[in-house]
């Protein structure tokens, strides 16, 4: 059980009501990551809204955002989110042995090269922010990244590191 009051889908109005009704007729059903952040509408839209934007991104693919989210959950021991992200890459062929290989050496994720090095970029930031440097996003200009491709991608792996921390600290429950 979460350490705070979360806002079920019967008790829900306003904009969480919203959101909520969005999210079933999306999804059929609301995830807990969502309802955590039920307690603040402002929150809950801010984080429907990121849903959105990467949902439809169309360079950085939900394949490589849930490795993205795989692996950041991973350093921050975020059971839940590498719990859902596995899940979400067995979608995509990725099998449990390969994620086991993967998590060790985020090197073998079956992506084009592009997008791993993508991937390989924003590891490197959340893990130490301060060892980037222009040769790393040079790389990825080369690869035919733009800046604002390097940016998002970047938000993207420093907001589950946010995520991670809130998920464990109020104890959200799979």
């Amino acid at each position: 059980m979460t350490l705070i009051k979360l806002v079920e889908k019967e008790e829900a109005t306003g904009k969480v009501a919203e959101i909520y009704e969005a999210m079933n007729n999306m999804w059929g059903m609301i995830p807990e990551a969502f309802k955590l952040y039920s307690p603040s509408e402002t929150l809950l839209s801010q984080q429907y809204n990121n849903l959105m934007f990467y949902s439809k991104h169309p360079t950085i693919g939900s394949k490589l955002q849930a490795f993205i989210r795989l692996l950041v959950s991973e350093k921050e021991e975020c059971e839940y989110c590498v719990t859902m992200n596995t899940g979400m890459l067995f979608n995509y062929g990725v099998l449990p042995e390969m994620i086991e290989k993967i998590k060790k050496d985020p090197s073998t994720a079956p992506l084009d090269d592009k997008e791993k090095a993508m991937l390989l970029f924003v590891l490197k930031l959340v893990q130490n922010s301060n060892s980037i440097e222009q040769k790393d996003v040079d790389k990825l200009h080369e690869l035919g990244w733009a800046d604002s491709e390097i940016l998002e991608a970047s938000y993207h792996g420093a907001m589950q590191t946010g995520a991670d921390k809130i998920f464990n600290a109020f104890k959200i429950q799979l």
